[in-house]
């Protein structure tokens, strides 16, 4: 039975790792597709503030994903805009925020052009 568990540990560990590497190549990848250091996707905090550069937000908005749901409202305002600095809809912007791990792929490794801060769009 113990031998069992730690087999599932170790699966899982390596999944985990798996994802975890997606994710981080991906975002990697979005970040060099906008003009911006590939590598600042790994650096927390640094990698927020080049994500609102990108969507055009400027930097105090870091201080609302600290205000509770304040946060909400960032991670939504900033996913949408993410998908229309793309040329993506709305739709593509909530995929983002609620199946990352499906959507930060196909936004990096996609036919999706940078078109510049969609954060700068007059409404």
């Amino acid at each position: 039975m113990e031998e069992s568990n730690g087999l599932a540990a170790i699966i899982g560990s390596i999944v985990y790792l798996g994802i975890a590497i997606v994710a981080i190549v991906s975002m990697w990848k979005v970040f060099e597709k906008a003009g911006k250091p590939g590598w600042g996707a790994i650096v927390p905090i640094y990698n927020i503030i080049l994500l609102l550069e990108i969507v055009g937000k400027p930097a105090w908005w870091i201080v609302l994903f600290f205000v509770p749901l304040a946060n909400l409202y960032a991670a939504f305002m900033i996913t949408n805009l993410l998908a229309k600095s793309f040329g993506k809809s709305t739709g593509f912007g909530l995929g983002i925020l609620f199946l990352g791990i499906i959507f930060y792929p196909m936004l990096a490794f996609g036919d999706a052009k940078y078109h510049g801060p969609a954060g700068l769009e007059k409404v």
